[in-house]
């Protein structure tokens, strides 16, 4: 079984019994593997990203059981500790638990966002974040002048936020994002 399948599979089960972290999860490693895929991210940094956007919200249990909520510095305080746990238990490389552990640390972090894996990630929980907490105009348009950078995460945004024709990126073989729906 390929090791993001059982990092997925983990996961589940970890946040067995809830469901609404449980499709959270899932929902921001389909946005940040899409977003890292069409931003051409090679495959280490891609695999890093994955890991982490499955991982990233890990920390919540124990944030809940030990302050009895979970805002993000408590999930980036927390997290990092038991993704190694589950990392290392499933075999994952060193450098790779370094890094995800890395970006759990910091995924509700927002100033000096220097790298792509940092940046797509917290884009993709904001994708995910935006339609779960249906957020609107003024609060997605402060969202993506302040945190979104990249040119798909942009397209994506605006096609979550508006009702009408949204930006388009042609992947390699000149299709477009939309075209499949004409």
């Amino acid at each position: 079984m390929d090791m993001i399948a059982n990092i997925a599979n983990a996961m589940i089960t970890y946040y067995s019994g809830d469901p609404k972290r449980i499709n959270h999860f899932m929902k921001v490693y389909s946005f940040a593997k899409t977003i890292g895929e069409l931003e051409g991210l090679d495959p280490s940094t891609l695999r890093i990203l994955e890991v982490a956007a499955l991982t990233h919200d890990i920390g919540i249990k124990v944030s809940e059981a030990k302050y009895g909520c979970c805002p993000g510095k408590h999930q980036e305080r927390e997290g990092p500790p038991v993704a190694k746990i589950m990392l290392d238990q499933l075999g994952c490389e060193p450098a790779l638990v370094d890094r995800v552990c890395w970006l759990i640390a910091h995924h509700h972090t927002y100033g000096n966002i220097d790298a792509r894996d940092h940046q797509i990630l917290v884009e993709a929980d904001f994708l995910v974040n935006i339609i779960e907490d249906s957020m609107q105009g003024p609060a997605i348009a402060k969202i993506k002048e302040e945190i979104f950078r990249t040119p798909t995460g942009i397209i994506f945004l605006d096609c979550l936020a508006s009702s009408s024709v949204c930006g388009s990126r042609a992947d390699k073989d000149g299709l477009a994002i939309g075209d499949a729906q004409k």
